[in-house]
C-alpha cells in the first residue's frame, strides 16, 4: 500500500529476491519446517538488502553530478550508495570529492579509489547522503544506530542538500513505531550517569548506556564518547525535546534530525522505490 505523498521510481533489475519461493510449499514435517523458517529468514534480509541498493542507486543518479563535493553517510544501506557513487565516477568521468561522517564512511571511500576530503577543505557540500534508523511522515529522523550520529550531523548540516536512504522497514508515521532501541545521545563520558538521570527525570523513559558487542565495557565513539540510547514513550515535540537534551551539560548529541532531510527514498519490497519530500513549512 502506497501512502498519500509517495511517487514511483522505475525498477531496477531484480537481485536475489526470488529465493522467497524457495519456502513456498515446504512438506509438514519438523526437519522441513525448521528449513522452511530458515529460507523464510534468509528471505526477507534478501529483500531488504536488495531494498537498500534499490534507494541508495536511486538516490546518487538522482542527486550527484559532475564537480560536486558529496558527503559520504555511515552505516549498511550507503555502502550500496558508495558502491554506484563510484561506479558512475568510473563510468561518467566524473569529479566527485567525498567528506566522509565516519571511520567507516572513510574506509569505504578510500576502498573505492574516490576522492577523500574533508571539512578543512571542504566546508561546504553540494550534497549529502545517509540512511537512518526511522523516518516520520515530516522527514524527522532517528539516526545513529551505528555509533557516528555526531559527525554524520555535523555533515549533514554542513550540505546544501541531505538526501536519506532506507529501506522499507525504517518509515514510519511516527518515531517509535519501527525502531525499538531508542534515541542515541553521545555524551561525554564522565557525564553519563548524571545525564540518564536528567532525561528520565524530565522526559520519562529508559536511559541506557550502549554497552559494546565485541569488546568488554561501553561502546566507544569516533570522537572518544559514549552513546545513551533513549527510550521514550508515546510521540512527542521533537524539535523542543532535541533542543531541551542538547542543553544538559555533557550531552555532544543527540540522534534527533528535525527539519534536516529535504527527500527521503524508500526502496520497497515490490522493488520500487518510493520517494518522499519534507513538507513545506
Amino acid at each position: 500500500m502506497r501512502l498519500p505523498g509517495w511517487v514511483a521510481f522505475s525498477k531496477l533489475p531484480p537481485g536475489s529476491r526470488g529465493a522467497s519461493t524457495l519456502f513456498s510449499v515446504a512438506p509438514r514435517s519438523h526437519h522441513n519446517t525448521l528449513t522452511s523458517v530458515r529460507c523464510a529468514a534468509n528471505s526477507a534480509r534478501s529483500m531488504a538488502e536488495e531494498a537498500k541498493k534499490l534507494a541508495a542507486y536511486a538516490a546518487v543518479d538522482n542527486h550527484v553530478q559532475n564537480n560536486q563535493v558529496v558527503g559520504v553517510g555511515s552505516g549498511s544501506t550507503i555502502v550500496y550508495a558508495v558502491d554506484r557513487l563510484a561506479e558512475r565516477v568510473r563510468q561518467e568521468k566524473l569529479n566527485i570529492v567525498c567528506v566522509p561522517t565516519s571511520f567507516q564512511a572513510r574506509q569505504l571511500i578510500l576502498q573505492h579509489g574516490l576522492v577523500l576530503s574533508d571539512l578543512d577543505r571542504h566546508p561546504e557540500l553540494d550534497v549529502a547522503i545517509d540512511g537512518a534508523d526511522e523516518v516520520d511522515a515530516d522527514l524527522t529522523l532517528i539516526k545513529g544506530g551505528g555509533g557516528c550520529l555526531t559527525q554524520e550531523k555535523i555533515v549533514a548540516g554542513c550540505a546544501k542538500h541531505f538526501i536519506v536512504i532506507a529501506d522499507y522497514r525504517k518509515d514510519s508515521k511516527a518515531l517509535g513505531q519501527q525502531w525499538k532501541k531508542g534515541v542515541p545521545i553521545e555524551v561525554v563520558p564522565m557525564a553519563y550517569v548524571p545525564i540518564s538521570r536528567k532525561i528520565v527525570q524530565l522526559f520519562g523513559g529508559e536511559a541506557n548506556l550502549r554497552m559494546a558487542v565485541s569488546k568488554a565495557g561501553p561502546v566507544v565513539t569516533d570522537n572518544s564518547n559514549f552513546i545513551l540510547d533513549w527510550k521514550f514513550v508515546g510521540a512527542q515535540k521533537w524539535k523542543d525535546i532535541n533542543c531541551a537534551i542538547k542543553m544538559i551539560p555533557g550531552v555532544v548529541e543527540t540522534g534527533f534530525f528535525v527539519g534536516m532531510a529535504e527527500r527521503a527514498y524508500f526502496g520497497m519490497e515490490d522493488g520500487n522505490v518510493l520517494m518522499r519530500d519534507a513538507p513545506v513549512n
